[in-house]
């Protein structure tokens, strides 16, 4: 069904029936997109479980939409490109560089494998 493998952005909830734990994760996995997932259960060990089998960049456990700004946000496949929030958001927007000047004027000189002092 469409609904499965669109991102739909709601207020729209698809309900669907599994038998096993493999195949509600094949079920949510098996879509183009992968921004958010949410897992609701009484076990810990098993939301922790399915929880890193989803391919999704963010999955609530027993909450859907909390986040915090300075975690990583973001999908996987094509549910978005890099990371927003935190640091990882910022690495998004700067181009690091490296400037290098030989200052020692005991070890004139240029080469590949010089050896450091410090």
């Amino acid at each position: 069904m469409t609904i499965w493998k669109e991102e739909i952005f709601g207020p729209v909830l698809a309900v669907a029936s599994f038998k096993t734990e493999e195949e509600a994760i094949q079920l949510a996995n098996d879509s183009k997109y992968g921004l958010a997932a949410a897992v609701f259960t009484r076990d810990k060990a098993t939301a922790d479980r399915i929880a890193r089998k989803l391919r999704v960049g963010i999955v609530w456990m027993n909450c859907s939409q909390p986040t915090l700004v300075q975690l990583p946000w973001g999908g996987m496949k094509q549910s978005g490109l890099g990371r927003e929030l935190g640091p990882w958001g910022l690495m998004n927007y700067v181009e690091v560089k490296q400037l290098l000047a030989w200052v020692d004027p005991v070890n004139k000189g240029w080469g590949w494998f010089q050896k450091s002092k410090l």
